[in-house]
């Protein structure tokens, strides 16, 4: 007979028994005290045994939960070669869709039970440490806590983990984006620093002529041959990482190279160009944008500064300092990025704002009532022109609009509608020819030096003219042989 056959209350019994026979047998305080040891020895042995079968219950469940692991594990690389094999099968999308939702469908049931399966072994062993550490150290009386109920909820347990999945997948791509923000900025920033920048004209006009008045200098990064960037397509970069004062410090210098050729040609025609945020919350960039046109005040009379409205509204005291030495040195500037109509002609004029840019969206939403205001848009021209600034229409993009412009009373328009930006030639960047001195500056046979002009970044320099034959100079005849001549 195997004792561990018995059922274990068979100790009890047996002890309950031998404690009553010896008690029996043997009368007195020495049989009961017998019989009492004999019925606890037996208890005892009871126990022990329900113990003992509960050790190799938990034992055999943790194998079994081991042996369902390997098992799952096993149909998982079943399963895995099985979607290898469908997609090396030649077959079409149509087809292999189905049988490529059902693999993935049977690939998240093994693994959510793979899971669930981890969940309770993890569950039993902290239990078992639990019961071991009570038995170590028992705890002071108190109130026993119901132990926590274990709830598997697959719904749950998809759920968290499609999260996690979304999770790395989100912190993957923003890591990607991250690397490639920063290789953009670096080259961005070498195209700046190697004054690869190329400046667009488009004109502005007057209505309903449509006579070039002047023209605004948009700025083009060139990459390469064949990779030209927008505006849209780098200032943000050249924001964040900083790069709007070398933008502006090349833009200004193209600019005035082009309000030199302008003023060569014909001094009405101006040349308007735009500064950075970056730029305008910083004193010392425009700083060190006023020492450049102080160095070329010669062709500032051409120049026209743009700001934005919501800038200009938040100038700090130094910029707006900075903004007068501009203007003693001829600068003009005008208004741009206009939101609504609430400002003051005279105060814009004593700030030397001279022209103020309004979309024509914006003034025809006025116009038809869509927008309230206190100033007649039809009476704006008219009130901005006693304080000697004009108003332009910007983004004229279709000759209604335009038409629709010359009836508010606007004398200038730009937009599609007149031209799209066009490229400068480059021989507008090219140093101006030797000037030629009168002999009263300069003694005779000196070298005479060439014009001032603006210092354009990242251009060649133009080859020295070659050296020309010095003229044979008129004899001079005196007033009294031309008259003997004529009465002769």
């Amino acid at each position: 007979m195997r004792l561990k056959a018995l059922p274990p209350f068979a100790g009890v019994l047996t002890g309950v028994a031998a404690g009553t026979i010896v008690a029996i047998l043997l009368p007195g305080t020495l049989g009961s005290a017998l019989g009492l040891v004999f019925t606890g020895a037996g208890v005892a042995l009871s126990l022990r045994a329900l113990e003992s079968r509960a050790a190799a219950q938990r034992e055999q469940l943790l194998a079994g939960l081991g042996e369902v692991k390997v098992r799952l594990a096993t149909n998982a690389i079943r399963i895995d070669s099985l979607s290898q094999r469908v997609e090396q099968m030649p077959m079409r999308d149509v087809d292999a869709a189905p049988a490529r939702a059902a693999i993935n469908e049977l690939t998240a049931e093994v693994g959510l039970l793979g899971d669930l399966i981890h969940q309770v072994a993890t569950t039993l062993a902290d239990h078992d440490e639990k019961l071991a550490r009570t038995a170590v150290q028992p705890a002071p009386p108190a109130v026993p806590a119901a132990a926590p109920e274990v709830v598997i909820d697959p719904e749950a347990a998809r759920r968290e983990r499609a999260e996690r999945l979304a999770a790395e997948r989100e912190a993957a791509a923003k890591a990607a984006e991250a690397e490639a923000e920063a290789e953009r900025a670096e080259i961005i920033g070498a195209a700046l620093s190697e004054g690869r920048l190329e400046v667009h004209l488009q004109p502005m006009v007057s209505l309903p002529q449509r006579r070039t008045q002047g023209y605004e200098a948009l700025p083009r990064l060139r990459l390469d041959e064949n990779t030209l960037l927008m505006p849209h397509e780098f200032m943000r970069t050249v924001e964040e990482r900083g790069f709007g004062p070398t933008l502006d410090a090349l833009v200004l210098t193209r600019a005035l190279a082009i309000a030199r050729h302008l003023g060569a040609k014909d001094g009405k025609i101006f040349v308007s160009c735009n500064f950075s945020a970056s730029t305008w919350e910083s004193a010392r960039a425009l700083a060190t944008l006023a020492r450049i046109l102080d160095k070329y005040r010669d062709h500032a009379g051409q120049l026209v500064v743009e700001v934005p409205q919501a800038i200009f509204r938040a100038l700090h005291p130094t910029s707006l300092g900075l903004l007068g030495a501009m203007s003693a040195n001829r600068v003009r500037f005008a208004l741009d990025q206009v939101a609504d109509l609430r400002f003051d002609p005279q105060a814009l004029y004593d700030r030397g704002i001279r022209f103020v840019k309004i979309p024509a969206s914006l003034l025809r939403s006025y116009d038809e009532g869509r927008l309230q205001s206190d100033i007649a848009v039809g009476d704006l021209a008219a009130l901005l022109g006693r304080a000697s600034v004009a108003l332009v229409a910007d983004e004229v993009e279709d000759n209604p609009t335009a038409a629709d412009m010359i009836e508010l009373g606007i004398g200038l328009g730009q937009g599609l509608a007149f031209s799209p930006p066009r490229p400068v030639k480059p021989e507008v960047f090219a140093e101006p020819e030797e000037a030629q001195q009168s002999p009263q500056s300069k003694p005779p046979g000196a070298p005479a030096e060439p014009a001032r002009s603006a210092e354009i970044v990242g251009y060649p320099a133009p080859p020295a003219p070659a050296a020309a034959a010095e003229p044979a100079r008129p004899e001079r005849v005196p007033f009294r042989s031309v008259l003997r001549r004529a009465t002769g």
